[in-house]
């Protein structure tokens, strides 16, 4: 493993907020290195629930400051990556013994004016009809607005801005020592197949997320706050059974709420549940239990199949939250937390508790904020209107970059060119190049999966595995066949021995 040995900034961790600090701090004019032990959001950041929104609950719980500070990033994340960050409409449908309709009209106002001008429609009620696939006794419902986002996509966008901005991307990276020396942190990384190697950093920020309290353990410093509350998050994919694009939030009879999405065309996602985590971290599955409470949610409103045979896929993530006190694990709070160490030289070490997919770059901004005494150089707060990688489409149109596609690549399928676009916006032509048919693209994988994407992924996005690609690149895992599977391990031993 062969790398400079001194940075401005260590990041330890690829989730979001380790991609968001290692972008901003970049394009700050800062030497960084971001190092992750799996790949880029291999845990909590490929599991969240794909939205990028104010969290209506949390008005209820009277966060007004996390509701406002994620509308109004709502806004930013719409405009800075349109081909990932989308608008979602929602129905709530009224259900008189949870929550009375005056009293979700109220929050519903609230949400639709607490961040001040919004792209994005405001609150309604609607009647629904028979095609809703609710029960029948759901008669009617409010509607608003949010926005879907590809989590996945938009750790690896970030972390690709971070290194078209000079920074170095480390995945399968482990940082297994972290001690003070000379003006700064000496860490010491040891890389997937052992080998190892010593860096100097001004400063570190760890990002690890369900980690944050064992990374600071194994370095050897105490937590001011406590350990991080541990509480994990679980969903599942069925098969696609409810019609049109609406998304739907229920309300529970232990007055939490699930969200039903739909899901890459052809399926719709369920979740989340709230499950606190005793043991250590890791990357999670799902419990018997969750499905089954997840179930019964469903099939309270709905009057179509949740059987074992329709899900397609599951996925849980853990969360590490600033423990807050609150014996309810769905009232712990979602907001973030930063907790600056201190060595005996001076040399900061920033962890990050808590924190949201869609509040990741104000985090970052903060982490820089906090950090500025160390790193008095760096330039000011830049990525507010900054487009990450793929994201500066004319207008925001993604679908007018769809269309040009269409014109340019005819012979190409209409779901690849759709596909395509949607994962990586204006960097498509990138992949797509000179193809004209789908034999210039080489080896289907399933799910508009080619081997000339699969190329794109492990030369620019740290792809390694079939996992990294069918899952994390893109959702190709919901199409690909066992065989399919197979043929695409065999393609990446055969471009991994290449390199």
């Amino acid at each position: 493993m062969s790398i400079p040995d001194h940075y401005d900034l260590l990041v330890v961790g690829g989730g979001i907020n380790g991609a968001g600090v290692a972008r901003d701090a970049a394009g700050r004019g800062l030497d960084v290195l971001l190092v992750e032990q799996y790949d880029l959001a291999a845990a909590t950041s490929m599991a969240s629930s794909k939205l990028i929104h104010g969290g209506l609950r949390y008005l209820e719980q009277g966060r007004l400051r996390l509701v406002r500070e994620a509308l109004a990033e709502r806004e930013v994340l719409l405009r800075m990556a349109p081909h990932l960050v989308r608008p979602l409409s929602f129905a709530l449908p009224i259900d008189g013994a949870q929550r009375p309709a005056w009293q979700i009209r109220a929050g519903l106002w609230l949400y639709d004016h607490v961040a001040g001008r919004s792209s994005l429609a405001h609150s309604g009620r609607m009647q629904l009809n028979a095609d809703s696939g609710l029960h029948a006794r759901f008669r009617s419902a409010f509607v608003y607005s949010d926005a879907r986002g590809d989590d996945a996509r938009l750790v690896v966008a970030n972390a690709r801005g971070a290194a078209d901005l000079g920074a170095s991307v480390r995945t399968h990276t482990r940082c297994t020592n972290l001690q003070p020396g000379g003006s700064g942190w000496i860490a010491q990384l040891q890389s997937k197949d052992a080998t190892s190697c010593v860096v100097h950093a001004r400063a570190v920020v760890n990002a690890t997320g369900p980690w944050v309290s064992r990374f600071l353990g194994e370095c050897g410093v105490a937590e001011a706050r406590g350990p991080a509350r541990l509480v994990k998050g679980s969903h599942v994919v069925l098969k696609r059974q409810l019609p049109g694009e609406r998304s739907y939030l229920l309300q529970h009879t232990d007055r939490r709420v699930v969200f039903v999405i739909p899901y890459e065309d052809e399926f719709t996602l369920v979740g989340t549940t709230d499950v606190p985590v005793s043991e250590g971290p890791g990357l999670a599955e799902i419990s018997t239990e969750e499905i089954e409470y997840l179930r019964g949610v469903f099939v309270r409103y709905f009057a179509v199949p949740f059987a074992d045979e329709e899900i397609v896929w599951t996925f849980a993530g853990i969360r590490a939250l600033h423990d807050d006190g609150s014996s309810d694990p769905t009232r712990v709070s979602r907001d973030y937390v930063l907790d600056v160490h201190h060595a005996q030289n001076g040399a900061p070490l920033l962890s990050v508790y808590g924190g949201k997919l869609t509040t990741y770059r104000t985090l970052a901004e903060h982490v820089m904020a906090r950090l500025r005494g160390r790193l008095p150089e760096m330039g000011p707060a830049w990525t507010a209107r900054a487009p990450i990688p793929g994201g500066d489409i004319a207008d925001g149109d993604l679908d007018r970059l769809i269309n040009a596609l269409h014109e340019q690549y005819p012979e190409l399928p209409t779901t690849w060119i759709r596909g395509l676009a949607h994962r990586h916006g204006s960097l498509t032509e990138n992949i797509l190049g000179s193809a004209r048919t789908p034999a210039d693209l080489g080896q289907h994988f399933g799910g508009g999966l080619t081997a000339r994407e699969v190329d794109y992924l492990v030369a620019k996005e740290w792809a390694v595995s079939a996992d990294d690609i069918l899952w994390r690149r893109t959702k190709a895992g919901l199409h690909a066949t066992a065989t399919a599977r197979t043929d695409l391990e065999v393609y990446l031993a055969a471009v991994r021995s290449k390199l």
